[in-house]
């Protein structure tokens, strides 16, 4: 995941180096300034967006940058602190492209502390892939809910290079990271706040994957493992996140050679399929399930047809008992897994176990997970009626019976009828991701247009982000 240097890069870490090496040796006057004895600042994964200094004490000492803009007159920007350490890696994130800043050291040991003077630099300027990448319609920002202007959008470039994207609502790039010879086929924040995504070259098609990378918001791997190393054996695809126990669930490809002879196939047939499979940070397969496992595919009639993509799993969630939530786009449904035995607990949509209300029922779905009211919530591609929506249900698994909560109608010229995604921003508005329309729409619960985001791509996804998710590494 190494970049080579660009010529300007390297000259513009050089003058930042000798400006910081000069001015640190001026000190400021009391014991804790002394303790520093050297400043280096050097570029961060060859992101614009980013500068890693590396600071060293004669002691033990917690250290932390403070930073902002030259002219600005507003609070300091704070780096996480470095503790009790001689050699400190700290990370100035959220920087603006070819601006001016402002850094000062700040160390503390035994009771002392002590700010340094003022050091500057001029952040580069934008990346060439930007120029296009991005592009915003808002006829009226005063009809932005607050909640959407503080907070940010996760997006991610699917092919070589890939790129992973933090933006704001006006199209700002806050945050990036890139991948060179791979792209990042989904992405999911985490509940740790980091980053965790599958990637995947070329010959993977759409959402499939095999290699996974989670990585912090100041750019370190976290956790990085291919497919044939340790656990990971199978092609991964569509889902990844965090469980309750720190560990990775992402749904995999299974298949079997059956004899589909009875249902007009060979007696040596391959049916393709999905399963769930989770790792721990070692790597380690802990815990396994296959679709082969809770259906027989010579109960399915249409076998035959649908045996190179049966099923197909497309998304994944944790219910609040810690079960999974499995979704598939060929039957319409849903399924909720026991995440100990393996056992279908129920399912939910077409031809399922739930009562649904007139007109609820959905052809495919996409992105499902429990939203901050807890509801079932999901992107509904509409392929039947060439018409998407966003749905949420109220579930009650007892009497078996659901309850449509809200229902957010996109207009025809919107219809995405293959991946998406919908995420509530507050209590009126929602984020939706129209993927095969290159385009993210922010709408009212009536489906009102209030402001949509062209990409330069296909995204799968747009997750928002709370402003308190991505703190203290991204903030405005």
């Amino acid at each position: 995941m190494k970049r080579k240097m660009s010529t300007v890069m390297r000259r513009w870490i050089a003058g930042l180096t000798l400006l910081a090496v000069v001015a640190a040796a001026a000190g400021c006057g009391n014991d804790c300034a002394h303790l520093v004895t050297g400043i280096r600042i050097d570029e961060a994964g060859n992101n614009a967006l980013k500068v890693q200094v590396k600071v060293t004490t004669s002691a033990a000492a917690d250290v932390h940058i403070e930073y902002r803009l030259q002219n600005s007159t507003g609070d300091w920007f704070a780096t996480p602190v470095s503790k009790q350490g001689t050699a400190h890696k700290l990370v100035l994130t959220n920087l603006q492209f070819r601006q001016p800043y402002v850094f000062r050291i700040v160390t503390a040991k035994d009771g002392c502390s002590a700010v340094s003077k003022e050091y500057t630099f001029t952040s580069p300027g934008a990346p060439l892939w930007l120029k296009d990448m991005y592009s915003v319609v808002c006829p009226d920002t005063s009809v932005l809910p607050a909640a959407f202007k503080n907070g940010y959008m996760l997006l991610y470039k699917r092919d070589a290079p890939g790129i992973l994207s933090i933006i704001d609502y006006n199209g700002d790039l806050h945050w990036y990271h890139q991948v060179n010879g791979t792209g990042f086929k989904t992405a999911t924040f985490t509940q740790n706040n980091t980053i965790l995504a599958i990637l995947g070259t070329a010959a993977y098609q759409t959402s499939y994957g095999n290699e996974i990378l989670e990585l912090s918001l100041a750019g370190d791997t976290v956790f990085h493992l291919k497919k044939g190393e340790a656990g990971l054996q199978q092609t991964i695809h569509h889902e990844i996140l965090l469980n309750n126990h720190n560990q990775v669930v992402t749904i995999c490809a299974d298949e079997r050679i059956l004899d589909l002879s009875a249902r007009g196939g060979s007696k040596a047939d391959t049916v393709k399929s999905d399963g769930i499979i989770v790792l721990d940070k070692k790597g380690n397969a802990v815990w396994k399930w296959s679709v082969f496992d809770a259906l027989n595919p010579l109960d399915d009639a249409s076998i035959v047809k649908d045996r190179n993509d049966w099923m197909h799993a497309n998304s994944l969630c944790l219910d609040t008992d810690g079960n999974y939530l499995l979704s598939f786009y060929n039957n319409g449904q849903i399924w909720k897994i026991d995440a100990h035995t393996g056992k279908v607990i129920w399912k939910f949509g077409k031809g399922g176990e739930f009562a649904m209300p007139e007109g609820s029922v959905f052809d495919n779905s996409h992105a499902i997970h429990l939203n901050s009211h807890g509801a079932l919530m999901l992107f509904d591609n509409g392929t039947s009626k060439q018409r998407s929506r966003t749905l949420a249900f109220t579930l009650d698994a007892q009497n078996k019976k659901a309850t449509l909560a809200m229902q957010v109608l996109l207009p025809p010229d919107m219809y995405s009828e293959r991946m998406g995604s919908a995420y509530l921003v507050n209590d009126t508005a929602v984020l939706q991701c129209c993927s095969k329309r290159n385009v993210a729409a922010l709408t009212n619960l009536q489906g009102r247009f209030l402001w949509a985001l062209k990409a330069g791509g296909s995204p799968y996804r747009v997750n928002f982000l709370h402003p308190e998710q991505v703190r203290p590494y991204i903030g405005r």
